[in-house]
């Protein structure tokens, strides 16, 4: 097994136990395009839940949409079942600064109410300009601010520390 496999069922298992310890009845996973995604469709399969995958694609939620314009891969979010009311796991590859998970907050708040929201990311590393914190890791990770992780799969799901080219 390797470390994204090891991480991977260190999550499952992670979730299992908070659904079990807070009784949440089949808890709708919702992944963040892209890695997101990728890494919520194993999470979903391990954790044998009923309703269909989420996927949300945060671009236009995003507060930096005006500077950066539109990614030219921007795909519709599709939640298979309403939110509203209901146990939300949502999933990302790397949690940094905190603007994708609210940025993934606000779309799903648009679309209804959920119960409560339990994050689940792969990879945490320092850097946070908004107050979040996932409830389940895979990995802490401590880069420098001139180092960046890039996730690439969705088969094998890999990532890379790689360093940033500055002007």
């Amino acid at each position: 097994m390797n470390e994204i496999d090891s991480m991977i069922s260190k999550m499952a298992k992670e979730l299992s136990q908070i659904i079990d310890l807070k009784k949440l009845e089949n808890p709708l996973v919702i992944g963040i395009h892209t890695g997101g995604v990728w890494l919520a469709e194993k999470l979903h399969t391990l954790l044998k839940i009923k309703d269909p995958l989420g996927m949300l694609d945060i671009s236009f939620y995003r507060d930096d949409f005006t500077r950066l314009g539109l990614n030219p891969q921007v795909k519709p979010s599709k939640l298979p079942i309403s939110v509203d009311n209901r146990n939300i796991i949502l999933v990302d590859d790397v949690l940094y600064t905190g603007r994708t998970v609210r940025a993934a907050l606000n779309e799903i708040f648009d679309y209804a109410r959920p119960a409560n929201v339990i994050l689940a990311v792969l990879l945490d590393r320092a850097g946070r300009e908004l107050p979040f914190e996932a409830n389940v890791v895979g990995k802490h990770l401590s880069l420098a601010d001139t180092e960046q992780v890039k996730l690439s799969g969705p088969e094998p799901l890999a990532y890379k520390i790689q360093t940033i080219k500055t002007k």
